[in-house]
């Protein structure tokens, strides 16, 4: 399971990570969300080792939503060295998130 992130602990969490970072930014709404969602835990299970994959409910969380500019969900952010390195924005197959997150490694 992705371990969620939120306005108060993002900067700890993502920007001093040592490992790459994935988030999903989603909201309980957005189907989706909903339909990214194992593969987002499959990821986390996967890569607990290597990555730190997180999630970000967008609702709850709308500091760091307004910081990355995030409109669309579901949005994947990719950060290396706490600087955003890459981006999906929409649903995906599994092999492009974990294609993005290996390039990272």
């Amino acid at each position: 399971m992705a371990t969620e992130v939120n306005d108060s602990n993002f900067d700890e969490l993502v920007l001093k990570s040592k490992k790459p970072v994935m988030i999903d930014f989603w909201a309980e709404w957005c189907g989706p969300c909903r339909m990214v969602a194992p593969i987002i835990d499959e990821i986390s299970k996967e890569y607990s080792s290597k990555a730190l994959v997180l999630k970000c409910d967008v609702d709850s969380n709308p500091t760091v939503t307004a910081r990355y500019g995030i409109r669309n969900i579901p949005t994947i952010l990719y950060f290396k060295g706490g600087e955003i390195a890459d981006k999906q924005v929409g649903s995906a197959q599994k092999s492009i998130y974990t294609a993005k997150l290996n390039a990272l490694l």
